[in-house]
C-alpha cells in the first residue's frame, strides 16, 4: 500500500523518493518492504530548526508545506485503491478506551472536540504524518516527504492540523513545525489548492492532534512495560504523554 502510495503522490507533483521495488512477505523475505532512492539530506529536527546552514529553508518551509500538502491532497483516490476512511475523533477515543487508564485531560478534550466537532470536508489522500522528522531538508528547503504510512482518506484539515501540533516543534515558539507561521502555511495551501481553510476547524484538528499523539506515546510505553520491546526510547517517549495533558489544557477555551 505505501509504495502505491508513493507513486500515486510522485505522479501528482508531491516530492517523494522513487520506488525502485516493492513487494509482500511472498516476496520471499519474511516481510512486506519498499525499496526507495537515496535522497540526500537532514531530517533530524533540531538540527533543521537550529543550523546555520538551513535557516534560508526555514524561512520557507512553512510555505513550501502548503504547497507540498495541496499537491498530496490532489491524489486521486482512484489511484490508490484500498486507502480506509474513518473517523479519526471515534478512533482515537476507541484507543484511549482500550488502554484502560485514567486521563482526565484527555477525557476533557475528548468532550470539547466532540461538541466542536466541524462539519466534515468531502475526503481526500491525507498523508497521515505530515511534520517536521517525516520531510527531508537541504539548505534550500524541503526535498521529499517521508513515512507514508499512515495514509488514508479523511479531511485535508488533519495534516495541516498535525502539522502545527506542540510536540513537533521541537521547543520553538513558530507554530508550523517550530520553523514557519501559520499565516505562511495557510496563504501558500490556499494558493495552492483554491480551498479556502476555516480557521477554527484547524484549530479543532490541532488539538484532535495533540490528543491523538498523547494516546500514541502511551501506547509506546506500555510497549516498552509490558517487555514486548525493551527499549529506553518507547520509555522516554511515555513522559510526553503529561506533556500533551498539559498542552491540551493551555489550547482548550
Amino acid at each position: 500500500m505505501e509504495a502505491r502510495v508513493l507513486t500515486a503522490a510522485r505522479a501528482a507533483g508531491v516530492p517523494v523518493p522513487a520506488v525502485v521495488a516493492s513487494g509482500d512477505a511472498r516476496a520471499g523475505l519474511g516481510s512486506a518492504f519498499v525499496v526507495v532512492d537515496f535522497i540526500d539530506g537532514e531530517t533530524i529536527p533540531r538540527r533543521i530548526l537550529r543550523e546555520e546552514r538551513l535557516s534560508a529553508a526555514r524561512a520557507t518551509m512553512a510555505a513550501q508545506c502548503g504547497e507540498i500538502l495541496a499537491a498530496v491532497h490532489r491524489i486521486p483516490p482512484d489511484d490508490v485503491p484500498g486507502l480506509r476512511c474513518e473517523d479519526q475523533l471515534a478512533q482515537t477515543r476507541t484507543l484511549l478506551d482500550e488502554l484502560g487508564q485514567p486521563h482526565p485531560a484527555f477525557e476533557l478534550a475528548l468532550r470539547w472536540l466532540a461538541d466542536n466537532q466541524p462539519p466534515p470536508e468531502p475526503p481526500v489522500v491525507v498523508h497521515g504524518d505530515f511534520r517536521n522528522g517525516n520531510l527531508i531538508v537541504g539548505p534550500e528547503g524541503i526535498r521529499a516527504v517521508l513515512d507514508w504510512e499512515l495514509a488514508h482518506l479523511g479531511d485535508p484539515l488533519e495534516d495541516l492540523g498535525w502539522l502545527c501540533v506542540k510536540s513537533w516543534r521541537f521547543g520553538s515558539p513558530l507554530p508550523v513545525g517550530g520553523f514557519g507561521r501559520l499565516e505562511d502555511l495557510v496563504g501558500a495551501y490556499r494558493h495552492a489548492s483554491g480551498s479556502e481553510v476555516d480557521s477554527a476547524a484547524l484549530f479543532w484538528w490541532q488539538v484532535l492532534g495533540t490528543l491523538r499523539w498523547g494516546a500514541i506515546c502511551i501506547v509506546q510505553a506500555m510497549t516498552h512495560t509490558s517487555g514486548a520491546v525493551r527499549s529506553v526510547e518507547l520509555a522516554a517517549i511515555g513522559r510526553r504523554v503529561a506533556e500533551t495533558e498539559w498542552d491540551l489544557l493551555e489550547m482548550l477555551p
